[in-house]
């Protein structure tokens, strides 16, 4: 009987430099690859410019500070339907309870994670304080829901809202 014996290969410099070059090549492309993918399916920033963005803020607490002097009530409803079409109502009234007139309010449909999908909703008039609007091709899923109401040039109503659409 005759027992085969193995010999271990010593461990030589060529070996363990392809060892190194080896695993390292594996991190550095696999770091590329995933770099690759984060910047190509990066949406973007939500401001181009921190800097402008500032200078309009103190603007911005003033115009809501008047929005909630106002006292509007306004009334959302959306859906989607099966087609993929996005069905919007809303309904505007003041302090008193009157049909808001006077007033053009623009919609939008924004993914939070991404801008490129962003759906402007055609909002149009259906009657003193009544709006309707649709989009088309609007897919399932969180979206963040944009109304802004305008008259006479000056923003009267501003609403961003997270809403699911089945």
């Amino acid at each position: 009987m005759t027992a085969s014996i193995r010999v271990a290969r010593p461990v030589t410099g060529r070996f363990v430099l392809i060892a190194l070059l080896t695993f390292f090549s594996v991190v550095i492309g696999a770091n590329m690859l995933m770099m690759r993918f984060a910047i190509t399916t990066l949406p973007g920033t939500e401001v181009d410019s921190a800097y402008s963005a500032s200078l309009t803020y103190e603007r911005e607490i003033i115009a809501a500070r008047q929005q909630n002097e106002r006292r509007w009530q306004v009334q959302v409803h959306i859906h989607r339907r099966p087609d993929g079409e996005a069905v919007l109502a809303i309904e505007a009234r003041d302090r008193a309870g009157a049909p808001v007139a006077g007033v053009n309010f623009m919609a939008r449909l924004e993914r939070p994670v991404d801008r490129r999908a962003d759906r402007a909703i055609d909002v149009s008039q259906a009657d003193v304080g009544t709006f309707r609007g649709s989009a088309s091709g609007v897919a399932v899923g969180q979206w963040d829901l944009v109304i802004e109401g305008d008259a006479d040039g000056r923003h009267m109503f501003v609403s961003k809202n997270r809403v699911v659409l089945n």
